[in-house]
């Protein structure tokens, strides 16, 4: 695809944002429903992943929820973080996305997902790299599942919501970038060798990926502090037999 490269080492330096960072969250998980909103070390799940994306510092926070009447609670949380919400189609998640940047004027989008409590802080610093260097779709490979996020620019996402038709491809929002490699520029990176930990699932997923992180969580002092992800594994490393160790 043809685009204008963005030059955006300036933009940072005037302190304007370069991505918008849109957080996907909804109640009706099918194996732990209101998994959005269950409580670790007396925050919600949301409420972790909304303080780790602010603080990786790359842009504003929205939360993509759906129109479902059950999902009226995570705009109501939403809102008590002082997040900006938009709502939209519960399957068609490109589209909810799509939708959230529509009158966004930055070069770059982020995807994250409100089931990764434990999200890399700095991970979507390290992907700016790649955007700034003429990705059109990039993400790091590695880090333990639940750590990282996606990054993409604007107008490639925009002309995957156009194109895309299957229902998977809405579904999960960044297939059809990763597959369409003659149309854009995929790029993918190895995570830093100190937080390389693929068979590690710091996601919740299940009851027991819950419990999982919780415990992870309290043993860090985790409550309003973000605890590091080198911090988080080398708690992991001095533990044996873990159930989120695969």
């Amino acid at each position: 695809m043809s685009k204008e490269i963005v030059v955006t080492t300036a933009n940072r330096a005037a302190g304007r944002p370069n991505a918008l960072v849109v957080l996907q969250a909804r109640m009706g998980s099918s194996r732990l429903p209101g998994k959005v909103l269950a409580p670790i070390a007396g925050r919600s799940i949301l409420a972790h992943c909304v303080a780790r994306l602010r603080a990786a510092r790359v842009g504003e926070v929205v939360v993509a929820t759906t129109s479902r009447a059950d999902d009226e609670v995570v705009v109501a949380e939403a809102q008590r973080l002082d997040v900006r919400v938009v709502r939209g189609p519960v399957d068609d998640v490109l589209g909810r996305f799509a939708q959230a940047a529509a009158d966004w004027d930055g070069p770059y989008v982020f995807r994250a997902t409100a089931d990764n409590p434990l999200v890399d802080i700095d991970g979507p610093r390290r992907l700016l790299e790649l955007l700034d260097a003429g990705a059109d779709y990039c993400l790091e490979e590695g880090l333990p599942v639940g750590a990282a996020v996606e990054a993409v620019r604007t107008e490639a996402l925009r002309e995957a919501a156009r194109s895309a038709t299957a229902a998977y491809d809405r579904e999960h929002v960044t297939p059809y970038l990763r597959h369409q490699r003659s149309r854009f520029d995929v790029r993918q990176m190895p995570a830093p060798a100190a937080l390389y930990r693929p068979n590690l699932r710091l996601t919740v997923d299940t009851r027991a990926d819950l419990e999982f992180v919780r415990s992870l969580v309290e043993q860090a002092g985790g409550g309003e502090r973000l605890v590091p992800l080198r911090e988080i594994l080398s708690l992991v490393d001095r533990s044996a037999g873990w159930v989120g160790v695969a």
